[in-house]
């Protein structure tokens, strides 16, 4: 049984330079998520951006096989499964709406998030974690000069939060026993700024009117914001 608030998250923990070698890391917990996030700067850019003056931000994500309790199969030869695919996609375009991709130079920033445990929510916690270790990451590279001056990269920053409808009550920040009840599931990445960038929401046991969506949506931002705070405390102390 859920004993939160309805929008209150889950106890959040961001832990800046998780992993010593990268360019910019930190765990992130959400309640029972965790998960790691690792950001590298790689030289060069996909072939399709050659010559254009801009960089690339990329993401790839991955559960551990006792993240979720129960031992889940590694990815075969192609990399990854296609949830995991659909989800580092996600990640991946919610980082780079908070770039100005022009001021990376030619170079591709690759965020790497690894789950450590799985207990609802792992892409949005992805997404936030992926967000500062992103940060860290152009902080280096902007000091050692292998990022360009002049204006910065990262523009706002990027958060996410998951949220539904259950029993007909909007909750926010889901953990697997929320999700699994759900009416209705929903996942908002959005700017510090208020900005959307992306809304996933899907019917799983009932429909949902346009004033659920605004419903689930408050919710959202404001979880957002409490996120957007850890998330520059994180960065001050990495």
């Amino acid at each position: 049984m859920r004993r939160r608030a309805a929008d209150r998250l889950r106890p959040v923990a961001i832990t800046p330079g998780f992993i010593e070698a990268a360019d910019g890391s930190c765990l992130i917990a959400v309640g029972r998520t965790r998960v790691v996030c690792a950001a590298t700067i790689e030289p060069g850019v996909p072939r399709w951006l050659h010559g254009r003056g801009r960089g690339w931000v990329t993401a790839e994500y991955g559960m551990l096989p006792a993240s979720t309790g129960r031992r889940t199969r590694r990815p075969g030869p192609g990399g990854t499964s296609s949830r995991g695919t659909e989800i580092q996609r996600l990640i991946g375009r919610g980082l780079r709406a908070g770039c100005r991709l022009e001021a990376l130079g030619e170079n591709t920033l690759i965020v790497d998030c690894d789950v450590l445990e799985a207990d609802g929510g792992t892409r949005c916690a992805a997404v936030t974690g992926g967000w500062v270790a992103l940060a860290l990451a152009v902080t280096k590279g902007r000091g050692d000069g292998r990022l360009p001056a002049g204006p910065h990269p990262i523009v706002d920053q990027v958060v996410a939060v998951s949220c539904g409808l259950v029993e007909g009550t909007p909750l926010v920040d889901l953990d697997y026993a929320d999700d699994s009840g759900a009416d209705v599931d929903a996942n908002v990445v959005m700017t510090a700024s208020g900005r959307l960038i992306e809304v996933q929401a899907a019917a799983e046991r009932a429909t949902f009117s346009q004033a659920d969506v605004g419903r689930l949506l408050r919710l959202a931002r404001a979880g957002c914001k409490t996120l957007a705070k850890a998330q520059a405390r994180a960065v001050q102390e990495g």
